[in-house]
């Protein structure tokens, strides 16, 4: 009971620190893939019980995320506060359960760097607030390497449990399975059936959510688009070595990685070296422990990186949450191998260098949701929604999704009330062929993806001929040109960051 206590106080104190540190972050509405999916999706269940959406697509996502935020909107109300606060205490879980973990397999100083670290992350640090699927995911499968790593009694159901929870927080969370049944076999030697049937128990309510996601959509899962997207588009052989290519240098060198990757393969040549000349001595149950660890964090980073390399339309980093926080723990444990000063050094300059990259965008396009240029996302497009309400005559507004969205569902937090919008696919001119001249009032672009001043893909166009082939990147179009063919003028803008929003009306 005293050791649940002095966890329970950590959980909060984390919790309050993560608080503090997102306080102007926390009133937000919601963000793009919020806005388009999992917020209506938790609405349907608060308000239909509708486990499958319908006022949104359906991606066939598992559950378990929107049950849970319409849970806590049961009980606390609707706000984005609320979801903030929410998807936060995940995150403060998220960091206590690392650091539990580190605490049973290093020691109490690895334990506070790695759980740090990952709290400091710009990537884990931007979706700590944000309500999407793949940090709830991180939290149960950190918390399922806990279980197994411990060995006790209960090892067996509770890891059936916490793996459960992580493949229904987000379905591809199985490939935890096939690398815990590899270290199971091989490291552990596990024989005994009934081990094995908590090993494979994961698998029944992803089965039985296919099943009832066929049943109620006629898909095993997503849909015709959304498979269309995320597998066939991606199966092409050129296009996955470029993929593994971009999931490599997201996962060791972007946000600031490299520096931690730099430490610990230091931290690997300082322990060989020591080890060759005989001075190093360690505890043999501690190192027993980091071998099962390594043994689980590289096989499980491993089939991430290539999973993604051959599946997902979208190259988002956030989708490598759910092995992120072990990915830390492997490179502090690795780092401290180094000389306590010099590790400690180290790992001080990471965290500021996470700290900056919160702030500091690469010069190359990348989404917002990899930082806090999110936020300077929904603040810019908060200002133009305010400004549009106040336009007398409820003029029609031509834009493209998210905004669209924004500007007719009051629940995002951008309206009060739905707006006239005429939505097109994008801002290229060809998405305006269906547009007629008397069918709008108003044009509201944006900026989609960040477009830096010297863009490294337009600076080198070879790069820029693979994104646009095989990753259907094309730059946006330029707004001047698209108001000349259309014969607007600029009646607003807002800028924030080299972020903008553009207000158009037709000439007088």
């Amino acid at each position: 009971m005293r050791s649940f206590a002095r966890w329970l106080l950590g959980l909060v104190g984390v919790f309050l620190g993560l608080w503090g540190l997102h306080l102007p972050l926390l009133h937000l509405p919601y963000y793009w893939d919020e806005a388009g999916y999992y917020i209506p999706a938790a609405l349907d269940f608060l308000h239909s019980g509708l486990l499958v959406p319908q006022s949104t697509l359906t991606t066939g996502h598992t559950p378990l995320v929107p049950v849970y935020l319409a849970t806590a909107w049961r009980i606390f109300g609707y706000a984005p506060l609320v979801t903030r606060a929410a998807m936060l205490l995940l995150a403060a879980a998220t960091v206590t359960a690392l650091y539990a973990l580190a605490r049973w397999v290093a020691d109490s100083e690895v334990a506070f760097w790695s759980a740090l670290l990952l709290a400091l992350s710009p990537v884990f640090f931007a979706q700590s607030s944000l309500a999407h699927l793949d940090l709830t995911a991180g939290l149960f499968t950190t918390l399922a390497v806990l279980v197994l790593l411990r060995q006790s009694r209960s090892a067996g159901p509770l890891f059936a449990l916490t793996a459960s929870l992580a493949v229904l927080s987000k379905e591809t969370a199985v490939v935890l399975l096939p690398v815990v049944w590899a270290f199971a076999w091989f490291r552990r030697k596990e024989r005994h059936a009934v081990t094995w049937v908590w090993l494979a128990f994961p698998l029944l309510p992803l089965l039985a959510w296919a099943v009832y996601y066929h049943h109620v959509s006629g898909f095993w899962t997503g849909n015709r688009e959304y498979l269309d997207y995320n597998l066939y588009f991606a199966l092409h052989p050129v296009r996955i070595l470029l993929s593994l290519l971009r999931r490599l240098y997201q996962f060791f060198i972007g946000g600031f990685n490299w520096l931690l990757v730099a430490g610990a393969a230091l931290g690997v040549w300082w322990k060989t070296r020591k080890a060759s000349s005989g001075a190093l001595r360690e505890d043999e149950a501690k190192l027993s422990l980091q071998r099962d660890l390594s043994f689980i964090v590289v096989g499980l980073s491993a089939i991430y990186i290539l999973m993604l390399s051959v599946v997902g339309g979208a190259i988002l980093r956030r989708y490598f949450l759910p092995v992120f926080p072990l990915f830390i723990l492997l490179a502090v444990m690795l780092l401290f191998r180094l000389p306590k000063r010099l590790a400690r050094g180290m790992a001080l300059a990471v965290a500021a260098g996470f700290i900056g990259c919160w702030f500091i965008n690469p010069p190359y396009p990348f989404p917002f949701e990899d930082n806090l240029a999110y936020a300077d996302f929904v603040r810019l497009h908060q200002q133009a929604a305010q400004y549009l309400e106040s336009q007398p005559g409820h003029p029609r507004i031509v834009t493209a999704w998210p905004t669209s969205d924004e500007l007719t569902r009051p629940f995002l937090g951008y309206v009060r009330a739905p707006l006239r919008v005429v939505p097109v696919p994008g801002f290229k001119p060809e998405d305006f062929r269906e547009v007629g001249a008397g069918s709008f009032d108003l044009l509201y672009l944006y900026s989609r993806k960040w477009e830096p001043a010297s863009n490294l893909l337009e600076r080198i166009p070879f790069l820029q001929r693979l994104q646009t082939r095989y990753f259907d990147y094309a730059p946006q179009a330029r707004d001047d040109a698209l108001a000349a063919q259309l014969g607007l003028r600029l009646v607003r803008q807002f800028e924030r960051r080299r972020q903008w929003v553009r207000i158009y009306a037709k000439r007088e």
